[in-house]
């Protein structure tokens, strides 16, 4: 009896990981938002720029910084947004309103193990620092050619990166 009573109690533990599903869903919310005000800003910024016939000095580099900044978030948004759903179906129930008819379902959620969740997880936060190291590369002044020399090799490596990301994922 003792030990059934500790099992129940055990197994009903798993609902803690509801905490992370909810914070985590919240946090994924909030990047988005995050990520829409910094869209909408740089819109206004563009606009307001044109409409003034004026061009400031580092324009084109705001923008692209202000974009591909709201792309980063929006990343980051996606990794909590897996890890949400992953956690959920890996230790509370699968999302009945993903399946389609067919029973099938939709599979870019769909989460069996925690290898496929960190797997998943993985590939975007990849994707994540790809996006800040291109940031950080557009406000990076070129003074001689070994800077461009770095700059080269450092868009091979990313690249390289990339293609055997692809690979492993394929087999």
């Amino acid at each position: 009896m003792f030990e059934k009573l500790f099992e129940d109690s055990l197994w009903a533990s798993r609902f803690i990981v509801l905490l992370a599903v909810f914070f985590g869903l919240v946090g994924a919310i909030i990047l988005f938002i995050v990520a829409s005000v910094d869209i909408y800003e740089t819109t206004m910024f563009v606009i307001r720029t044109y409409l003034a016939q004026a061009h400031p000095e580092h324009f084109h580099e705001d923008v692209v910084g202000g974009i591909i900044g709201a792309v980063d978030f929006y990343l980051i948004g996606v990794v909590m947004l897996i890890f949400s759903f992953g956690l959920y179906e890996l230790f509370i129930s699968d999302i009945d309103a993903a399946k389609d008819e067919s029973g099938t379902g939709n599979k870019i959620l769909a989460i069996h193990s925690l290898d496929q969740l960190k797997d998943k997880i993985s590939k975007v936060i990849v994707m994540v620092l790809v996006v800040g190291f291109f940031q950080k590369v557009a406000d990076t002044q070129y003074t001689n050619p070994l800077d461009m020399l770095y700059f080269a090799l450092s868009i091979t490596a990313v690249s390289i990166g990339l293609f055997f990301l692809g690979k492993v994922g394929k087999h």
